[in-house]
């Protein structure tokens, strides 16, 4: 239990700060880039995503260590055979969908427990940071020419 819990720890702190990082250099960056505002908004949107996609596989490598490559039995239900199969385990978990074909045994229950917390906490994170780059760049639309008399 004590792994599990210093494993979550690890893997909390390693996706804030991935998404930290990609955030930071999309805040960075994003007034630099010569496109109209609209773009920027897509490319906050994408930043976003990459940087979700980048957790979600750094726990699906941790499952993976975990139930595959040191064999601990960490899942019951529809076999866990590989990296794709704990990729979409932690997509699942992540988003807290929980299909639940996969069932977490032992120490991948509270892995996947702080994985849903984390997801939440983190998708929250960018939706806010999503609103504040709307909040910045949409005043710079100009009038559409449906808008115009």
């Amino acid at each position: 239990m004590i792994a599990a819990m210093t494993a979550s720890v690890v893997l909390v702190v390693a996706t804030v700060m991935i998404l930290y990082e990609v955030l930071r250099l999309a805040s960075n960056h994003l007034a630099d880039l010569p496109i109209p505002p609209r773009a920027r908004i897509i490319v906050v949107v994408l930043a976003s995503f990459l940087g979700h996609t980048a957790a979600v596989w750094t726990y699906a490598l941790a499952y993976w260590l975990l139930a595959i490559v040191w064999a601990v039995p960490s899942f019951s239900g529809v076999p866990v055979t590989g990296l794709l199969d704990c990729v979409y385990f932690s997509v699942v978990t992540y988003t807290s969908l929980g299909f639940g074909d996969h069932v977490p045994l032992g120490s991948a229950r509270l892995i996947a427990g702080v994985e849903a917390l984390n997801g939440l906490l983190l998708i929250g994170w960018s939706a806010s940071f999503t609103y504040l780059a709307m909040e910045r760049y949409w005043p710079l639309h100009g009038p559409r020419d449906e808008d115009r008399p």
